[in-house]
């Protein structure tokens, strides 16, 4: 069924109802996006004790800077309201690294597809508690690495990047706001160009997290209530109880979603996948036919400071291995010898989650990611088969 289940007076949801949800707070509305169905559902959490802080995400310096941080007191989420297409964090190995895992502390967390994946995998090797976590996912076309950002502004739109004060992707567009006005350009010329969404974001095929507890986005939002509602799809008995127990204080609002709308939101998702499909078809066949030579080749700039195995999601258990002398992989030697990047491949040839993170911050701008990535689809093309259906895709 689709939309709301009514018990005498209470509203009840179940896994796979969708409805149209915003905030009623008008502090929140003004400061979010989407009508603020996110922050909302994230603040009332935790002004519940249904969870004991919420990670989150707020501008730093300026639209290029996202940075992470710990919310106890419910007055300020309105900090985490909006988005950051230009922020490229990864907050499922900060659960790991800075809050013991969510092993002892209830966390709220917003989370786009590379994130829910990050969480799974981390709770696959026990080292996050998930029933500690609730997830509020988040629809994601792609971010854009900051430095790109600035780059593409200054060159493509002929603006200085630092008069620009928002940023958003919408109808296939990155449109930029500053003090003089507003100005879009089609993401497609943008990417055909060089510019655009990080590379590992133009392959994902993940789109709506649907692993989350609740998967939240604009996409299927129409009518009167476009862009001032958020479309929510519940995933889990745990997001279900969120949005029943939200509803029922009056903290969010919600109807039923327009039949059209649905039909919309399928069909932007499937022309997402559509387009993961052009761009791996694209990136995988410029490596070549000897993979394994093209990675020989990039690799040797690597100046082994550890950045990909550090930011990485799936391979912390291989740091150790990596970082001590042994007869595979020898201390001090600079480029590394390749058996320090075919071990690290050979790690998470079955998990890595295409976040990017190992290449985005990687200083000498080595395509690791786009090398996992590829290490995995084939994987996964050869045993699709014997493994079956995941709790995700990407």
């Amino acid at each position: 069924m689709v939309g709301i289940s009514l018990f005498g007076s209470k509203p009840s949801f179940k896994k796979g109802d969708m409805v149209y949800a915003w905030t009623t707070n008008a502090g929140l509305a003004e400061k979010a996006e989407c009508g603020g169905a996110v922050t909302g559902l994230l603040k009332f959490a935790l002004e519940q004790k249904m969870v004991d802080a919420v990670l989150a995400v707020k501008k730093g310096q300026d639209i290029y800077d996202a940075v992470p941080f710990l919310i106890t007191d419910p007055a300020k989420m309105s900090e985490a309201a909006g988005s950051l297409h230009c922020g490229t964090l990864l907050l499922s190995k900060l659960v790991k690294k800075y809050l013991d895992g969510a092993k002892n502390k209830k966390i709220g967390i917003s989370v786009k597809g590379c994130d829910v994946m990050g969480l799974y995998e981390i709770a696959k090797r026990n080292e996050i508690n998930l029933n500690n976590v609730l997830m509020i996912g988040v629809n994601c076309g792609g971010s854009v690495s900051p430095n790109i950002a600035r780059v593409m502004i200054r060159e493509k739109y002929g603006v200085d990047p630092d008069v620009v004060h928002k940023e958003e992707i919408d109808k296939g567009q990155f449109i930029i706001e500053y003090k003089d006005g507003h100005k879009g350009i089609s993401m497609d010329e943008l990417e055909e160009q060089g510019y655009g969404r990080r590379s590992n974001c133009r392959r994902c095929k993940y789109k709506i997290p649907r692993a989350a507890d609740l998967a939240c986005g604009n996409w299927g939002v129409i009518g009167d209530k476009a862009g001032k509602a958020t479309f929510v799809e519940v995933c889990s008995e745990k997001g279900a109880e969120l949005l029943a127990k939200a509803v029922a204080s009056g903290a969010i609002a919600t109807q039923a979603p327009d039949p059209k709308g649905i039909e919309i939101r399928g069909k932007t998702e499937n022309a997402m996948f559509k387009l993961g499909d052009k761009w791996r078809k694209k990136d995988f066949t410029s490596l070549g036919k000897n993979l394994w030579e093209t990675i020989q080749k990039e690799t040797s700039r690597c100046i082994k400071c550890y950045s990909c195995i550090e930011n990485c999601p799936v391979c912390f258990t291989a740091a150790e291995a990596l970082t001590k002398d042994s007869l595979m992989v020898k201390a001090g030697d600079v480029p590394p010898g390749q058996m320090f990047h075919l071990r690290r491949f050979a790690h998470i040839s079955d998990s890595c989650v295409n976040c990017g993170q190992c290449e985005e911050l990687c200083p000498m701008d080595i395509p690791m990611a786009l090398f996992s990535h590829a290490v995995r689809v084939e994987g996964d093309a050869a045993f699709a088969p014997k493994l079956g259906p995941s709790a995700y895709k990407n």
